[in-house]
């Protein structure tokens, strides 16, 4: 079986669940509303909208009001205008924590991703005792972050926690996992990824239990080897899903808070300090209100352009 016949069964599968193909006339077909029901939705979605405006409109104004300002957490201060942003754009301690909550970010969102795919597929194979795994898969998303944080510390916090006292024994030395700064921001990284992967799983579980196995049966059938089904049919199938799932977990790892804090406290030396830790200290410890939410602005600007960017590409994903 040649290349070009297997890409063309892989084409023809594909077809099958897209617009018009047969047995996949209504995948990603946009309904045509009426008119009357466009009015009707409208007027149903207009409360939520209203409340949804009322409790974040106030406080939003009132942190602009702050970033523009002087002031601390009582009082207000004087106006200063984007003075604030220019002291935070000029501060190494701000592009520090950005440069780490860049790395945070892309390793959290890809790493997760990359095990929630796999474990997502494993699954998806006929295993013993399938569904007793999948509900032990997902206890580091189940498991409160205290406890799984405290967990983290028992095995790697001093020398004579478990994994150091492990690598003591094998002659690899004594690893201080939480004080090396390169360390701790790795170890930080990998609890992001054990905590989210499960959420990625059941994205993908999800989006891959609406293909139809007869799709990889037909590509079979016409030669198409399984990286080819992978790459050109799963992939495309679930591009959606994985899109919004990447700006979920984008929104979760700029704004992880608790990850971070409850491991390392933002250190040593303030390697592990994401924006949102930085934006907390200078807020509740230095007191600088208006530098404080500047960062959070900023952080906020952002995740409003990366999810923008993110959701265009939901909007070109489609099965051609």
């Amino acid at each position: 079986m040649t290349t070009t016949t297997a890409q063309s069964g892989l084409a023809r599968a594909r077809r099958g669940l897209a617009p018009g193909g047969p047995g996949g006339g209504s995948l990603n077909r946009k309904s045509k509303l009426s008119g009357q029901t466009r009015r009707t939705f409208f007027w149903l979605l207009l409360p939520s909208v209203i409340l949804l405006v009322l409790i974040h409109g106030y406080p939003l104004i009132y942190a602009g009001v702050q970033a523009t300002h002087d002031g601390s957490l009582i009082d207000t201060g004087n106006f200063v205008g984007v003075e604030n942003f220019g002291h935070v754009l000029s501060s190494p301690a701000f592009w520090k924590a950005a440069q780490f909550t860049l790395w945070f970010t892309i390793v959290g969102v890809f790493g997760s991703w990359l095990v929630g795919l796999g474990l997502a597929l494993l699954l998806r194979t006929k295993i013993p005792a399938g569904g007793t795994f999948k509900v032990l898969l997902l206890l580091p998303w189940v498991v409160p972050i205290v406890v799984s944080s405290t967990a983290w510390n028992w095995l790697v916090a001093t020398p004579d926690s478990l994994i150091p006292s492990i690598f003591r024994s094998l002659g690899l030395g004594t690893p201080l996992f939480l004080a090396d700064p390169n360390l701790a921001a790795v170890m930080v990284m990998a609890f992001k990824v054990w905590v989210s992967f499960p959420f990625m799983m059941m994205m993908i579980s999800a989006a891959l239990a609406s293909v139809d196995t007869t799709v990889y049966e037909a590509a079979s059938m016409d030669g198409a080897s399984k990286w080819q089904q992978f790459s050109q049919i799963t992939l495309p199938l679930i591009a959606r899903s994985t899109y919004i799932s990447w700006i979920l977990m984008t929104i979760f790892c700029v704004n992880d808070f608790p990850t971070i804090y409850l491991l390392t406290g933002g250190g040593p030396v303030d390697a592990t300090t994401s924006l949102v830790v930085l934006a907390y200290r200078t807020v509740f410890q230095d007191f600088q209100t208006g530098p404080g939410v500047a960062i959070a602005f900023l952080m906020t600007l952002t995740l409003v352009v990366v999810s923008v960017f993110l959701y265009r590409q939901i909007r070109k994903s489609s099965v051609e």
